[in-house]
Parts: C-alpha cells; structure tokens; sequence
C-alpha cells in the first residue's frame, strides 16, 4: 500500500479518540481548494512509508492508542487496503476511514465484512456542481450519493463533512446537499483556510480566487441543513 505519511498521535481526527493517522497517496479527484495537494499530484514523490514499518509502530503503541484512521488523497484506491486494515484490527485498534464516497462496492465491502468502525465522508458539494467542485469536467456524482445512502441507512457511525469555498458553494447548493442527505445523522462545515499548498486549478481551467465565508454566513447555512441532518456542526 502507498503510504506518504503517519501522523503518530492525533487527537481530533478519530472523534473521542486517541488515534494514529496514515496517509495514502493517490487521488482520483482534483479539488482546487484541497490542502493536501503532495498526497494529490505528487503521491511518488515524497515520503514512503512501509506497512511494516507502521506495524511495528503501532504494537509499541497498544494500550496506548485507541485506533488508526486512514485518510489521503483517497485511501479506497489503494488495492490492498483491506489486507491492511485486517492487520491493523488484529492488533487490537479501531479503524476510521476517512473517503471521499466515490466507490460505494469497496466501502460497502468494508462494512459488511466488520472492517471499518467509523467513516468520515466528503460531500464536495451539490449533484449539480460536482463536476466543477472536484475539477473533472465530465465527472459523475452519482456514486458519491450512493455511498451516502448507504451510510444513512446502515448502523455503522459515520460523518458528512464539506469544505465551503465562496467560489463554488452557494445557499442554493447547500439546500441541494440538504436534501440529498436528509436524515443524515452527523454533518460537519469547514470553512475554507488557504493552507498555501493547494492542488489549485489545471492550465486551461479559470482561474479564481479561493477563499472561504464570514462566519454568519458558515452559520446560516448549518441552520439550513439542520432542516435535514440531525446534527449540524461547524469545525475550524
């Protein structure tokens, strides 16, 4: 498995829990306004960590750590993903996933065969403006929605997080999300923080100016979605 980073203690990636934090390269999306653009555009090129290596890490950490969470770039492409969490369970942690929903049949299979305990998914934005949130012209939304349903209607806690950029999100995009995810039991807004390394605009797209919303207005779209998710939260 390609793994660029290991974050050894995390206290806010894992809620309610002390957890270790692994980054896999690679990414199928190209989100302009996303903050880990070596994980994105670069994944071959910087840091590799072995399995292994993260292995023996976390049998020194047993007792200590309650669990590991995957994140990348998009931790559902890597192929041998599953081998992976299998060893890491058999050392006793629990696993959160962090995804961004586009391959329901992988996350599905990590459900039904007991191997996640926690997913945290990205809505980029409405059906409608997918294509031109992730930065794929021709892009199709409709298996994001599905690993949705699939995390609304299932047992497994989880999470609806979205990054809100004033160039891509409008109050009616956020009704559209609303609706899509009604009944949706944790939904998180991050207001949009230009980190300074950012995957940004390909050469020929339009360039424009990424920056984030005054907090009456993060605010005032929670109290939207509160219309349709049970629990609506705003995160630094």
């Amino acid at each position: 498995m390609l793994i660029n980073g290991l974050q050894k203690l995390s206290l806010l990636d894992y809620p309610g829990k002390l957890a270790a934090t692994v980054f896999t390269g690679g990414c199928n999306l190209r989100c302009p306004f996303c903050h880990n653009a070596p994980l994105v555009l670069r994944p071959n090129e910087g840091e590799r960590i072995s399995e292994e290596d993260v292995l023996s890490f976390l049998v020194k950490r047993r007792g200590i750590l309650d669990g590991v969470c995957i994140t990348g770039g998009e931790p559902l492409l890597q192929g041998d993903l599953e081998d992976f969490i299998v060893k890491v369970r058999e050392l006793g942690f629990l696993i959160k996933l962090d995804t961004n929903g586009c391959f329901p049949e992988r996350l599905e299979s990590l459900i039904r065969r007991g191997l996640v305990d926690y997913v945290a998914m990205d809505i980029k934005n409405s059906a409608e403006k997918y294509p031109l949130t992730v930065g794929i012209p021709d892009f199709n939304p409709e298996p994001v929605f599905e690993s949705a349903a699939l995390l609304i209607g299932g047992s497994l806690p989880y999470e609806f997080r979205s990054t809100l950029v004033r160039a891509f999100h409008t109050e009616e995009d956020i009704v559209s999300i609303g609706r899509a995810l009604t009944g949706a039991s944790n939904y998180f807004l991050q207001n949009f923080e230009d980190s300074g390394d950012l995957v940004g605009f390909s050469d020929n797209a339009s360039i424009v100016t990424l920056e984030g919303f005054s907090e009456p207005e993060i605010k005032h779209f929670r109290d939207i979605l509160l219309q349709y998710a049970e629990n609506v939260g705003i995160r630094n």
